[in-house]
């Protein structure tokens, strides 16, 4: 069985026991439940409102992590306007715990 989250503005494919890095959620060992957009158990599949009213996903925040570094430069010409701007997204590591289909 695995089910489609939603999370952070992108969509991941989950099975139990699996971890990923997201956008941060919280603090180290706290327990969130993220919304499931599709589980699918065999032949069965999840997709509608109704179906997806009480299934969810559970996992646990195992870690904090970082993003690559992304580099960026302003150059204006002829007018000696240059800006250097970095950015690093905080990143939390989750393990799914369970699946619920509802």
């Amino acid at each position: 069985m695995y089910a489609v989250i939603a999370t952070g503005g992108k969509q991941y494919r989950v099975e139990e026991g699996q971890q990923l890095n997201v956008e941060r959620l919280g603090s180290i060992d706290d327990v969130v439940d993220l919304p499931a957009v599709l589980v699918v158990d065999g032949a069965n599949v999840l997709s509608t409102k109704s179906e997806l009213a009480n299934a969810s996903v559970t996992a646990k925040i195992v870690a904090d992590a970082t993003g690559p570094k992304i580099d960026g430069f302003v150059y204006k010409n002829k007018s000696n306007n240059r800006k250097r701007w970095g950015h690093r997204q905080k990143l939390a590591t989750i393990e799914v715990t369970k699946i619920k289909k509802g």
